[in-house]
């Protein structure tokens, strides 16, 4: 059997999709498709057309065929269940059986095919077997993107402060120009004024309410001050900001002192409103977002073993336009028993546990759109707590022990198969350290904060390649308990409910508005202890 191409044309012969699985030209596939509809018969229960080349094997799907190019010498039971196994591919990977949702769709089509058939042959595998082929992830797809993504996000940071220092140098050179216009005004009583005081060009100070001063009674208050005396800058402040002190060469010197002893240092800036509402249109792009947030909260013991394993979760609808707000949302969960939900107080109880659709109970009523900055409107909560130890995503186990004067420390670190962590940080407290301690080796990156004396241990990814990994430093001799609790941060783009949005239901009939899912699972108190 050798299958020439398998494609998928419209009934007027339009080429929508088309694999080639042997060499040939674009023009004669072109050609034999061309010439299909034109050998097709009305009234014909005939599934296959022979011309006297190749063989047409076809299917209709709904205003289309789904047709496979053979030579003649095939064996037509064989395409025949090629045939069956591809019709059973295409309303897996297209949403609508038509032309639009097959053009769409069509890379993951031609994957899709690439699987059944190779080089011409038909390859023994099911569609399960399909499916979880081509949803395999690579880790250096992953590792790639998420370096990308940080690398933008400090463009964008960078970009941000440049952004800051030319707008703080435009105050300061409009400070300059406005000093030195009034300082040209008036009478020779005003200059010996202004010529007696030295006018700071980082003060904020100013006259009145941010109208400037005329030349009567404000400048003879002004020239009536004692001299020496260092006056505020001569330019009104914006409305809004008050008086604005500038920071002294031995402020940023502190400053940069904590920083370099790894403080946080936050800056006092107010963020404009063109900032704040283009932030807002950032995170809210489709009309219809769902948000499935799970906390996670566990207490792991030093010598082995679990005192806590608490789970929290909650499906949040955010929603655009009041135009969108009267729909049902039909969910479908993992069928895990531990997991217990609880529905919002005003939706359909009923609804929720005959059909997993979520609606309000008064079906009139649409849901409330969110503001700029809302979180939005939590529509299911649950919670899973477990004694199982398999359960736990990530494990630590730290080996201190002395040798003379120091003290060796191994950190090893154990990750389960049910998630891919990002991000991940685990957190050791040391005794107080005059200098960093020695690192010898490290699956990762590691950072010392010297001002709360914990070493930071940072792995980007932990999936199937890097499941395990250790870590080893040397400090002075000391307690062994100072190494306790540490803490873990991280987060993952999948959960222990693994729910999942199916469908927007419209009630007002029509299309269901566009709508995009977010599930992330990230830790709010993981210790070891």
């Amino acid at each position: 059997m050798v299958v020439l191409a398998a494609s998928i044309v419209s009934k007027n012969g339009k080429v929508l999709v088309s694999r080639q699985f042997v060499d040939m030209s674009r023009i004669r596939i072109e050609g034999l498709l061309a010439a299909f509809p034109k050998l097709i018969g009305s009234g014909k229960q005939h599934t296959y057309v022979e011309t006297e080349n190749v063989r047409y094997v076809y299917q209709p799907i709904e205003s289309m065929y789904l047709l496979l190019v053979t030579n003649k010498q095939s064996n037509i039971l064989e395409d025949l269940d090629t045939l069956r196994l591809l019709s059973k591919l295409v309303p897996e990977y297209t949403m609508s059986l038509d032309e639009e949702g097959i053009c769409q769709t069509a890379f993951e089509l031609i994957f899709a095919f690439d699987e059944v058939i190779s080089l011409g042959h038909k390859e023994n595998i099911t569609v399960a077997q399909v499916k979880q082929y081509c949803e395999m992830e690579s880790h250096e797809e992953k590792l790639h993107k998420l370096v990308l993504q940080n690398k933008i996000d400090e463009t964008k940071r960078r970009m941000k402060e440049e952004a800051s220092k030319i707008d703080q140098m435009k105050i300061e050179k409009n400070r300059g120009n406005k000093g030195g216009f009034m300082s040209s005004m008036g009478s020779g009583r005003i200059e010996s004024s202004f010529s007696d005081m030295s006018i700071s060009s980082g003060g904020g100070g100013g006259f009145g309410s941010g109208s400037g001063f005329g030349l009567t009674s404000d400048v003879d208050s002004f020239s009536s001050k004692p001299k020496g005396r260092q006056p505020s800058s001569a330019t009104a402040p914006p409305k809004g900001l008050g008086m604005k002190l500038g920071k002294t060469q031995r402020t940023n010197q502190f400053l940069e002192s904590l920083k370099a002893e790894g403080e946080m240092i936050v800056e006092d800036v107010q963020p404009s409103k063109s900032t704040q509402y283009t932030s807002a249109a950032q995170k809210l792009t489709d009309p219809v977002t769902l948000t499935a947030e799970e906390k996670l909260n566990v207490t792991l013991k030093r010598d082995g073993g679990m005192s806590n394993f608490d789970v929290q979760g909650q499906l949040s609808l955010q929603i655009l336009n009041q135009d969108d707000g009267l729909i049902q949302v039909q969910i479908e969960t993992g069928g895990n028993p531990s997991v217990i939900f609880k529905t919002h107080p005003n939706v359909n109880k009923e609804l929720f546990a005959n059909e997993n659709i979520l609606g309000l109970r008064d079906p009139s009523r649409p849901f409330p759109t969110c503001q700029t900055g809302d979180a939005g409107v939590g529509l299911l909560k649950w919670r899973m707590q477990s004694v199982d130890e398999s359960m736990v995503p990530l494990t630590i186990n730290c080996w201190p022990s002395e040798s003379g004067n120091e003290t060796y420390v191994s950190i090893e670190y154990e990750a389960s198969s049910m998630f891919d962590l990002r991000n991940v940080v685990i957190a050791v407290p040391l005794p107080a350290l005059r200098e960093a301690p020695n690192v010898r080796q490290i699956d990762g990156e590691w950072k010392y904060d010297a001002r709360n004396s914990i070493l930071e241990w940072s792995i980007l990814l932990i999936d199937n390649s890097n499941r395990s990994g250790s870590m080893e430093f040397v400090v002075p001799s000391g307690d062994s308990s100072a190494f306790f609790p540490i803490s873990v941060r991280f987060s993952a783009t999948s959960t222990y409910s693994e729910l999942k949005v199916v469908n927007i239901l419209p009630l007002k009939g029509g299309a269901p508005p566009k709508f995009s899912q977010r599930t992330q699972l990230i830790t709010e108190n993981y210790q070891v202890v």
